[in-house]
């Protein structure tokens, strides 16, 4: 069985997540979205939030876990016996930074691979701090979350206010 992590803070969830995740389980068995506590990101949601939300998210698609993390990525995939990452790729802007990653995993864990996806034009753009800082001034996201995000990005926003 092909398992494979997808990580990140994904505070919010995105559409371009979601596309990435969807692509994924056509070519791995399993994915397991491992929800990071980022402690250097101003988080709109807490890791808790974050893992019922995009539960919630993919509940259509029974190969997907949703689990949340703190630590190196590595352990994780020690600890669950995963041996592919996923990570999303917007411009080639990223990729240095993915490759940085990508190497180091690799001298950490040296049986680890990484599958990079590239962003359908329609999610390029996309990137969770954006949707956050346009959401905050009231612009429309709604083309950017999926609706159950959208729901409660509004409904958190409408608690903080």
């Amino acid at each position: 069985m092909r398992h494979a992590v997808y990580p990140g803070s994904f505070d919010p969830f995105t559409n371009g997540h979601l596309d990435i995740v969807q692509r994924a389980i056509k070519i791995v068995d399993a994915v397991t979205i491992a929800v990071l506590k980022n402690t250097s990101k101003k988080s709109m949601f807490t890791p808790d939030e974050r893992v019922e939300i995009i539960r919630e998210v993919v509940r259509p698609y029974p190969q997907v876990k949703v689990e949340p993390f703190e630590g190196l990525m590595v352990d994780f995939c020690r600890t669950h016996n995963i041996r592919i990452v996923i990570r999303g790729l917007r411009a080639v802007s990223d990729f240095d930074y993915e490759h940085a990653i990508f190497l180091m995993n690799r001298k950490l864990l040296p049986d680890l691979e990484t599958m990079f996806f590239m962003a359908g034009s329609e999610n390029s753009f996309i990137s969770s701090t954006i949707v956050k800082e346009v959401a905050h001034f009231g612009g429309n996201i709604a083309d950017q979350v999926p609706p159950f995000v959208l729901e409660s990005m509004q409904k958190k926003k409408n608690t903080d206010a």
